[in-house]
């Protein structure tokens, strides 16, 4: 077995990973190496043509591969070394990896390691839709890699399942291109996708959303979709009888969540978050392991890729300060909590105290609120907010925070 040591690895090209391993190199790092699973870097951006990357990170509002173009060229002009086509087979805890390249087998020893792998979407298998099993049954981001770097149209009658951004948006794209999207159903009460996707990718193209409304049966006997029975579900997203109805399609696409890729967070015995599916982690973006970051959609689902970005470069640089020496593992941390109708907050710890910004996401729609951040009974940071929804992330900048002074902070909205 070939055996290498580097001071960091990275694990995922796409958004997260480049960013992280920029970040790195600047803050002084100079043994770096990048492992994407893919021939190429950039990740799910590749497959994203549409606009609207890169109005935070760049003042620009920039296509997916354009947005990833511009951090693949900052890596090119840092020399930061890649390595392509290699899949991550285990992670152990004391940060050795071995890797798969081409039917070569490495161990690669690092000193720290930043977990960048993004997510993954969720099948039909995790819904468990009853009826036949034929062929048009695909994941919104399937459809999409079809269409905008395959060419392919998957068929001209769709469904869609869930309001989920990447779904709303290929809602525009097959439309685009002459495909007849019947309507998208989503389960809960309120969409699961951005308000401007909404707007821009269903109304605008006369396109229904039903709410409260899912997929109970596929119907597909001769090995090609033909429809499917959709029905009004009740508070607890369970089917009412005399609602069905059958909607004629031959594609259905399911834009019903993410995934984070955590299999090798868990091989190594990371602590997890249980919410977000994504490991705990402090305001540098280390886990409980020492030395192993996380950042971008492997750490919680993110929104916009740009708020990915932010977010890695905050695990890059806070790698580079653990391989030199510089970044503090003992010590008093305390712990961040959600309060009241907050369903999770990141970082779940705060270490350092550094110009904090605490992400969290409400558990319903709702306008008109406070958020607070508070240390038992004192409000350390108030703020009100028009409109919060589930679908979009929440940011709150706290500063510079004396830990020795706090004991626990809980994020709560009245």
């Amino acid at each position: 077995m070939i055996r290498e040591k580097h001071d960091l690895v990275i694990i995922g090209g796409g958004p997260a990973g480049l960013a992280a391993a920029a970040a790195a190199k600047e803050a002084g790092c100079n043994d770096i190496l990048l492992i994407e699973r893919d021939r190429i870097l950039g990740g799910i951006l590749n497959q994203c043509i549409h606009d609207g990357f890169g109005v935070h990170a760049f003042n620009e509002a920039l296509s997916g591969p354009e947005y990833a173009d511009r951090f693949i060229q900052k890596i090119r002009g840092l020399s930061i070394q890649v390595m392509d086509k290699t899949i991550v087979l285990d992670l152990s805890k004391d940060k050795v990896l071995c890797v798969s390249r081409m039917g070569e087998i490495k161990e690669i020893k690092a000193k720290a390691v930043v977990l960048a792998m993004g997510c993954r979407e969720r099948t039909r298998g995790a819904l468990a839709i009853p009826g036949h099993r034929p062929a048009g049954v695909y994941t919104a981001g399937t459809v999409q890699n079809l269409v905008n770097l395959e060419n392919i149209m998957p068929g001209k009658h769709v469904v869609i399942l869930g309001s989920g951004d990447i779904g709303l948006i290929m809602a525009r794209r097959l439309t685009l291109e002459g495909a007849k999207v019947e309507a998208v159903f989503e389960v809960l009460p309120y969409s699961s996708g951005l308000q401007r996707n909404i707007q821009q990718c269903l109304e605008d193209y006369g396109i229904p959303l039903h709410l409260s409304t899912t997929v109970i049966d596929i119907y597909g006997p001769k090995g090609r979709l033909e429809g499917v029975t959709v029905a009004q579900v009740d508070d607890e997203r369970k089917p009412v009888k005399g609602t069905e109805r059958f909607v004629s399609c031959d594609t259905l696409l399911l834009s019903v969540g993410l995934i984070p890729e955590n299999e090798l967070t868990r091989e190594a015995g990371i602590v997890m978050c249980d919410v977000t599916q994504g490991a705990d982690v402090d305001d540098r973006c280390m886990t409980k392991l020492p030395g192993v970051f996380a950042c971008g959609n492997v750490l919680h689902v993110h929104d916009l890729v740009d708020f990915v970005s932010m977010e890695a470069e905050r695990a890059g640089k806070s790698a580079a300060l653990y391989v030199a020496g510089k970044l503090a593992i003992s010590g008093k941390e305390i712990p961040v909590r959600p309060g009241k109708d907050v369903r999770y907050v990141v970082p779940q710890r705060i270490k350092q105290g550094d110009e904090v910004s605490l992400a969290f996401r409400v558990t319903s729609p709702m306008c008109d609120r406070i958020i607070e951040v508070c240390d038992g009974g004192s409000v350390l940071m108030s703020r009100k907010e028009a409109r919060m929804h589930p679908a979009e992330m929440v940011w709150v900048d706290m500063g510079k925070l004396d830990i020795g002074k706090i004991d626990s902070l809980e994020v709560r909205v009245r």
